[in-house]
């Protein structure tokens, strides 16, 4: 017999999303006055087989890459297995792992272990209204000493879609950890009134103000991701590969390979929290009709 995959559900008139707690918490469906935003199967299961091309899941307590070998933070030494086919361990250890939902819309997971020294937890508060969206995310150290900690949400969002965002710089290739910031101009400018093109790989670092604009114009539909990380700079990934058709656009609390930098006591390195303490990303999309 096979597998149930339960779904939560949250709706108003105009939005509804569709969770999946037992698969990383992830969103499996966001549709919006009837149109689905995102690339998404039409089995829940296929998010188990194949967890990083659909749907929109949770990266914590890394996003991106890091390299899949040992080093030493903070006095521990970090192992992580890859989990990519190019060999690097990529976007955390919860996208597809079990989470306890503790209320309609409300959701965590404890971690400890997979070549991480620290102990964690992550949640998810979700909360539908109208044509908004609110998804308010925190990984917090459950260990006895400082830890790394960044958070992400890895969203695929259907074609076509343009993207619009103001950033001071551009990290040009989210897969090269020798790739330094350089300047948002031609291909590497996001601008809402165009597709991005073909090819992208890149995270754009300090977003101000601290939101991207979104269209679909074959659905005459638009939105307004708002992007809060506390303290930490608006930093948002986007790529537009050949396959899969659909283009992420994340929202994540430090740059690419920042583990890797924290490592090697260089700039744009992720932040060590201490015990108790946490790091969070709040993001609110409303979508609005173009016509």
């Amino acid at each position: 017999m096979p597998h149930v995959i339960e779904e939560a559900r949250l709706a108003s008139d105009e939005l509804e999303v569709s969770l999946l707690p037992s698969l990383g918490c992830r969103l499996h469906r966001l549709r919006a006055f009837g149109v689905e935003l995102l690339r998404t199967p039409e089995d829940p299961a296929t998010h188990a087989d194949d967890p990083f091309f659909w749907g929109a899941y949770v990266m914590a307590p890394w996003t991106n890459r890091a390299t899949a070998r040992p080093m030493t933070i903070s006095g521990r030494t970090v192992d992580l297995a890859a989990n990519f086919a190019d060999g690097t361990a990529i976007h955390g250890q919860v996208y597809a792992a079990p989470w306890e939902q503790r209320g309609p819309g409300s959701f965590a997971i404890r971690h400890e272990g997979g070549g991480w020294p620290w102990a964690y937890e992550v949640t998810a508060e979700i909360a539908v209204e109208g044509p908004r969206v609110r998804l308010a995310y925190a990984v917090t150290n459950r260990s006895d000493g400082p830890m790394p900690a960044g958070i992400g949400l890895h969203p695929w969002f259907r074609r076509p879609i343009h993207v619009g965002a103001g950033a001071r710089q551009v990290h040009p290739r989210n897969d090269d950890p020798a790739a330094e910031p350089v300047d948002p101009t031609g291909d590497l400018a996001l601008d809402a009134d165009r597709e991005p093109p073909g090819g992208l790989d890149a995270t754009w670092l300090d977003v101000d103000p601290r939101r991207v604009t979104l269209r679909w114009p074959a659905d005459e539909l638009g939105a307004t991701m708002t992007i809060d990380p506390g303290a930490a700079p608006v930093h948002v990934a986007v790529a537009t590969p050949d396959e899969p058709p659909a283009t992420p656009v994340e929202p994540v609390t430090h740059a690419p390979w920042a583990l890797d930098r924290l490592a090697r006591g260089k700039k744009n390195a992720m932040r060590l929290v201490e015990p108790g303490e946490p790091a969070g990303l709040t993001i609110e999309l409303e979508v609005t009709r173009l016509r």
